[in-house]
């Protein structure tokens, strides 16, 4: 049976005075791995700070948002629940603060500096082996600011798994990557899908969505186009809708190749 973690139902959703999704009708189940696709400005980042609590939905009789099947919820609670991690993340930490403190803050719910925190030991524990799952044990001493952009997501990703949450949510996790540390993270996102569970990637480029996503889901212009099974939502005809531009998909061992 599957078990929905987030819905929206009849949805807007507004960010200032800009519609960002438009009557958005939404189920993720906790026992799928999802991607949400869609160019910058699709409405990827609104569908993802309603998990965070960051947005509302338009108050409305036929309007609902629901996490774990509850319209009010606790959001110490949820981070133990649903690990998310956006790439603005990284800069909510000083270039001094270790990389193993970094880890540490997802206890308090905190970013930035642990001088006035106090951790326990098995807080401690449970941060190595986060660390150590992610292969970034042997920098916990190094700065922050001295890691590679590829290093610092994987603390980021470290310090979402601390809590051992339900579902692990990644907004656009190779963004400023070279090509090798791409390679390498999303290497990782597949190592981590076969050990740990379920994932919602959230990208713009159809090249990032792993083998082992199951379910793919457009997004364009704060609406959802097309929902449904990878190889039936990515094709050639509904990539070269999706941004406005002829393209060519086709697949090699699980993963969408696309060109122009």
């Amino acid at each position: 049976m599957k078990k929905p973690f987030f819905e929206i139902r009849n949805a807007n959703v507004w960010r200032g005075d800009v519609l960002a999704l438009r009557e958005m009708n939404l189920l993720l189940n906790a026992d799928e791995n999802v991607a949400i696709l869609g160019a910058n400005g699709a409405g990827k980042s609104s569908l993802l700070k309603l998990m965070t609590g960051e947005l509302r939905v338009e108050a409305r009789p036929d309007s609902s948002c629901e996490l774990f099947g509850e319209s009010l919820w606790c959001l110490e609670e949820l981070r133990h629940r649903i690990g998310i991690v956006m790439p603005e993340d990284v800069s909510r930490f000083d270039d001094d603060e270790l990389a193993g403190d970094v880890v540490l803050t997802a206890f308090r719910g905190a970013y930035g500096r642990t001088r006035e925190m106090r951790f326990r030991a098995d807080e401690k524990n449970r941060a190595t082996v986060a660390m150590q799952e992610n292969g970034v044990s042997q920098l916990v001493d190094r700065a922050f600011g001295q890691l590679s952009s590829g290093e610092k997501r994987r603390f980021l990703i470290a310090r979402a798994w601390v809590h051992e949450p339900e579902i692990l949510v990644l907004d656009e996790p190779s963004t400023a990557l070279d090509f090798a540390a791409r390679l390498a993270m999303l290497g990782h996102l597949r190592r981590m899908v076969h050990a740990k569970g379920r994932m919602v990637l959230v990208t713009h480029d159809p090249g990032e969505i792993i083998p082992e996503i199951d379910r793919v889901i457009l997004l364009r212009a704060g609406r959802i186009i097309a929902d449904g099974a990878k190889r039936q939502i990515l094709t050639s005809e509904s990539l070269s809708e999706l941004y406005h531009t002829p393209l060519k998909l086709h697949w090699k061992d699980g993963w969408a190749i696309v060109r122009p």
